[in-house]
């Protein structure tokens, strides 16, 4: 069999046993590092980052005093909490929304976290 070959099948096999939220998180990885952005197990307090990743879960605090909206988002290497206050809902900001984030991570309850963070809505092409 030419090596070409091997090599496709190799690949096959692979993502056919192995499993999908690796190769997810694998995926996610690789994007963000060919955009250049940073990884979010590279960053800790005080950083000012750039990452690229998706939003696993988003929730809306809807306290009257304390409105907010808190996303966890991950880029393949780890997660880290996204909050922007003072909203109840943000329109794009859903489970499964890859974005672009830029901030500076802070600490809470000892996980990482960005406090309103800038953001664009990515493609998930």
């Amino acid at each position: 069999m030419a090596p070409a070959a091997a090599g496709y099948f190799r690949r096959m096999a692979r993502k056919l046993t192995e499993d999908i939220d690796q190769l997810d998180a694998e995926d996610m990885e690789s994007e963000s590092r060919a955009s250049g952005a940073q990884r979010a197990c590279d960053c800790s307090r005080g950083d000012e980052v750039t990452m690229i990743g998706r939003l696993r879960s988003v929730e809306a605090c809807s306290k009257s005093a304390n409105a907010a909206v808190q996303a966890e988002f991950f880029d393949g290497t780890d997660t880290l909490s996204l909050v922007w206050m003072g909203r109840r809902k943000i329109a794009g900001i859903e489970s499964g929304t890859q974005l672009l984030v830029r901030g500076r991570v802070g600490e809470r309850d000892g996980r990482k976290v960005i406090y309103n963070p800038y953001y664009e809505l990515r493609s998930g092409d």
